[in-house]
């Protein structure tokens, strides 16, 4: 059980509340469609409702929970025009920034992004998905920082994070994660070539790839979806 005696001075009970709630469903140990209540949350927690009232409020805000007065709450299913609109701005702004990248992209910012790309298939050999999941943020992430736009990668990681529990269970295939590095690679190669046709076309294959992705889950898990 949590002990809310324990809680940090810089974290909130309703802050330790939200972040493991928030880990639990997108690492999908609760399922989209799942019912949730305060009251079990915080006898599971050993706290008060009220911060897993706050802890409900903000994932509600993430997308993640639906809140029905006087109804159960329940974990979020996929919309699939969401993810649509979703995709469509992420792709929009992931173009920008890769062909500005392959305007200044030199040596130096090679070796940044082998870096991420070595580590990548370790965490794949390993069968570390958790990791290969955090390495797959900070590539793009990279990309953005190593082309002066920072910024950018917000927009790209707010997409991201909508569809992160699509992207769990398409990395649940080993063979798809496989795919995921290759593409990664595919793209590292386009900027050191500061090749902006090639850099733009690896980029949309690589987003366009959740679309093969969305089909085959529908197909297996159609109650995931709304």
């Amino acid at each position: 059980m949590y002990d809310a005696a324990h809680v940090s001075d810089s974290k909130s009970t309703a802050d330790v509340v939200f972040e493991q709630l928030h880990a639990d469903i997108v690492a999908l140990t609760i399922l989209p469609g799942a019912k949730i209540s305060e009251a079990d949350v915080a006898r599971q927690y050993g706290v008060s409702r009220q911060p897993v009232r706050d802890a409900f409020r903000r994932l509600h805000n993430l997308n993640l929970l639906e809140i029905r007065p006087q109804r159960a709450t329940v974990v979020k299913r996929f919309s699939r025009p969401e993810i649509e609109n979703t995709r469509f701005v992420r792709l929009a702004v992931e173009l920008e920034v890769i062909e500005r990248a392959c305007q200044i992209w030199d040596q130096t910012r090679t070796e940044v992004l082998a870096e991420n790309l070595k580590a990548q298939s370790s965490a794949l050999t390993a069968g570390d998905l958790a990791l290969f999941h955090k390495l797959d943020y900070n590539f793009h992430e990279g990309i953005c920082d190593l082309s002066g736009l920072p910024m950018a990668f917000q927009v790209i990681s707010n997409c991201k994070q909508k569809i992160d529990r699509l992207c769990l269970l398409s990395l649940s295939d080993g063979e798809n994660i496989a795919d995921v590095l290759e593409d990664h690679r595919a793209i590292a190669d386009a900027l050191n070539r500061r090749c902006v046709t090639d850099a733009r076309d690896r980029i949309r294959h690589h987003i366009n790839r959740l679309d093969t992705t969305i089909a085959d889950i529908h197909q297996r898990n159609a109650d995931f979806f709304q």
